[in-house]
């Protein structure tokens, strides 16, 4: 009987470990997701030259980490498999190309803020492609953060007679947000492939896609540019995609959604803090409603009463 009481304690204190641990891993994650777009805006370079660069520096992490791991042998490839990851390819790139592109249009808070309405483009791909029901609570989710879009993008009659680059940036993060979207939704096809060999496959098709497009005669003339471009590349894509699927793996879905949160507000703060970018009240009202329904659909939180939904 105290055999089995030290094998309960055990595997108890091993599991708060394992918890303890992916919950490290996840913020370390959200923190370099957050420090992103000030890595872009101070290399000075064009959306393309970043992600390519992000895919060769981040490439090379990624082989390693795969080699280390075991995932490089034939077993884990298939032509089904390299199909899908070359289809989730396109999608992921041409998310951080659209996603990098609005920074230096919307600025970095306002990018990613509606960047953040990926978890309800993710769900009206799964109600039309997978065929996933959507709950009466989501949808009340979506129409809050249908407001905090409109109050985070001051639609005004004035500034629709003269579209400048403000809107323009807000239509490349929602782009990017769709893309991301699908990415998740051919990723899902995957079952079974270890996420960091996808994350390898993204970046190495990444590559061949972005070369012809990468202005070499434009890279960074300095140290510092140079090493933005290497940290992008090293910490905040190979050691990142590491450690976020790592804390995947350890943690429950609802801890992972609401660490997510880390990310846009460390994002804010760092454009705060780096580029004294400061938002309107409106806006800072609005991107609160985003990340709040945002927080909503990932956590599963309850806005309409189930009585009320099995009485329609």
């Amino acid at each position: 009987m105290n055999t089995e009481r030290v094998d309960a304690r055990c595997a108890s204190a091993s599991n708060a470990h394992e918890l303890r641990r992916g919950a490290i891993e996840m913020t370390l994650a959200m923190l370099m997701s957050g420090t992103i777009g000030w890595l872009v805006v101070s290399s000075g370079q064009t959306p393309w030259n970043v992600v390519f660069f992000r895919c060769v520096f981040g490439g090379a992490t990624l082989i390693a980490v795969c080699a280390a791991l075991g995932f490089l042998r034939k077993r884990y490839f298939s032509w089904r498999m390299i199909g899908l990851v070359a289809l989730g390819s396109i999608a992921i790139v041409g998310n951080w190309l659209l996603l990098f592109a609005s920074y230096s249009r919307a600025s970095i808070s306002m990018a990613t803020t509606v960047y953040n309405t990926q978890p309800f483009m993710l769900v009206a791909l799964g109600a039309l492609v997978l065929r996933e029901r959507v709950s009466a609570s989501t949808l009340a989710w979506l129409g809050i953060a249908f407001v905090g879009l409109v109050m985070v993008v001051r639609v005004e009659p004035a500034v629709l007679a003269m579209p400048g680059q403000y809107l323009e940036g807000i239509a490349y993060a929602l782009g990017a947000a769709f893309l991301y979207a699908i990415s998740s939704i051919v990723t899902k096809r995957l079952k079974g492939t270890p996420p960091h060999l996808i994350a390898m496959l993204h970046v190495l098709f990444g590559i061949v896609m972005l070369t012809p497009f990468a202005r070499f005669d434009q890279t960074p003339a300095s140290w510092s540019g140079w090493s933005d471009l290497v940290v992008l590349g090293i910490v905040n894509t190979g050691l990142m995609y590491v450690l976020l699927y790592g804390a995947i793996q350890k943690l429950p879905t609802a801890t992972t959604g609401a660490l997510s949160f880390i990310y846009p507000v460390v994002a804010i703060v760092v454009d705060w803090l780096a580029f004294g970018q400061r938002l309107a009240w409106l806006q800072v009202a609005g991107a609160a409603l985003i990340l709040l329904a945002a927080a909503g659909v990932n956590l599963k939180w309850r806005i309409v009463p189930a009585r009320l939904v099995a009485n329609d």
